[in-house]
């Protein structure tokens, strides 16, 4: 079965820190760009970071550059999300997902209707 598993939500303070994993389960994560993707309540679910496959080059959506940073561990099948500085706005259920289409994140948005395998999400509440 072909599963994304998340994990590493929680509550945590403003200037606080989260680390999140994605791992795969029934499937290689070989050759698909994955991407992180949130919706907060009430909001569409947008597009934060996307780590490519071969070189890891990665994209960052503007509101999380210089605080968030997204790698992969090939061997471990599994990508994770470092989250510094978080603020009550990155409040959101976080999703990861596997772009089927391509191994190379595209330097300008994540296509939403690209990826294919989706995780469950988890929870991230930034809140004092």
């Amino acid at each position: 079965q072909v599963q994304l598993v998340e994990s590493g939500g929680g509550l945590v303070q403003p200037g606080g820190s989260l680390r999140l994993s994605c791992a795969a389960s029934g499937f290689t994560l070989d050759h698909y760009a994955i991407g992180w993707f949130r919706q907060a309540p009430g909001k569409e679910r947008e597009g934060v970071s996307c780590v490519s496959y071969s070189d890891r080059s990665t994209y960052y959506e503007d509101s999380v550059k210089g605080r968030f940073v997204i790698s992969r561990d090939n061997a471990k099948n599994t990508v994770y999300l470092q989250m510094n500085s978080l603020k009550p706005e990155d409040t959101a259920v976080y999703y990861c997902a596997a772009n089927t289409m391509r191994s190379r994140c595209t330097d300008y948005s994540l296509i939403q209707h690209e990826y294919n395998y989706w995780g469950q999400g988890t929870q991230v509440t930034v809140s004092s």
